[in-house]
């Protein structure tokens, strides 16, 4: 009978790389490690590791297993999380995968949020680059939740998708570039004959400066950066222009950069990923807190366009 321990070494051997490192990283003597997955390999009656040299290679059966092998674990672990939070409310850990966006706004806020309403919950995130790598670690189970930006519903067998909001794109400036006087918006022909600072393909802002880029023309790259963190700086650097989600508008005026909004806007819609099926008492927090929230602001919203309505009607 294949028990949880198995599984959770085996995962540990296929996320730290080998035996040793996973030795290392569950405080277990090797021997031990090698033995109990020798035990998991008979009672599937696959081999899940090849041995080359001194190194384990997955094999075609153990790249099929690790998936499946993280779920259950997921999924033992929502059990015994909803026992847990019976009588103590929510606690434990939810592993978030987001977007560097997203994971700066709506997540920051998010958490700040749990904190209030559920004190024993712990959340982790992880960064991806683009929201198909978000999708793919909740499904793989890396993850319980997802966060990302993407034009398209995510969708893969088993997910659930949530709307959040439309998460609207900004071009942030070293100060004093557009003359004084300009208003608050720009034109994409306005970007003309401007350098800007980059992210890897792949990024929902890689994509609008490529579209910018093929229908204004005349954009240059000055920079092109993997580390989404240092647009900023570099456009305050006067290196280049930079297009950046809402999250960063805030952080943006503060360091003294000017941002402007499009006219029209360009937006893209966010969302909330996750499995279907039973979550742990942690994760459906996160889940209920991030909703919760989008219904606030819809009402609120709701409530804003009634006032209007009214006093135009005065």
């Amino acid at each position: 009978m294949v028990e949880r321990r198995q599984l959770e070494y085996f995962v540990a051997i296929v996320e730290h790389g080998g035996f040793t490192h996973a030795a290392r990283a569950l405080h277990v003597a090797q021997p031990s490690l090698s033995r109990a997955i020798g035990n998991l390999e008979r009672e599937l009656g696959v081999t899940l590791f090849h041995r080359v040299g001194r190194n384990a290679v997955l094999s075609t059966a153990g790249e099929a297993m690790a998936d499946r092998a993280r779920l259950v674990l997921r999924d033992l672990e929502a059990m015994r999380a909803a026992a847990r939070s019976l009588g103590d409310g929510a606690v434990g850990r939810v592993d978030v995968a987001a977007t560097s966006s997203s994971g700066l706004e709506p997540v920051t806020s998010i958490i700040a949020e749990l904190r209030e309403r559920h004190p024993g919950v712990t959340v982790s995130t992880s960064s991806a680059m683009a929201a198909a790598e978000v999708v793919a670690m909740v499904s793989q189970g890396r993850c319980e939740v997802g966060v990302c930006g993407s034009a398209q519903r995510p969708a893969g067998q088993g997910l659930v998708a949530h709307y959040l909001r439309d998460e609207e794109f900004l071009l942030v400036l070293p100060p004093g570039t557009l003359p004084a006087g300009a208003g608050p918006t720009v034109r994409p022909e306005d970007l003309r004959g401007m350098r800007f600072v980059v992210t890897g393909p792949a990024t929902a802002v890689r994509a609008l400066f490529d579209r910018f880029s093929a229908t204004v023309g005349d954009l240059t790259v000055a920079a092109e950066v993997g580390d989404r963190s240092v647009v900023l700086p570099m456009v305050l650097k006067g290196i280049g222009a930079g297009l950046m989600p809402d999250g960063w508008a805030d952080l943006a005026r503060r360091a003294g950069a000017d941002v402007y909004r499009f006219s029209p806007p360009e937006r893209l819609a966010q969302w909330l990923v996750h499995r279907a099926g039973p979550v742990t008492a942690a994760t459906r927090a996160f889940i209920d807190t991030t909703l919760s929230r989008v219904k606030d602001r819809a009402v609120s919203a709701g409530a804003d366009a009634d006032a209007d309505a009214e006093d135009a009607s005065r």
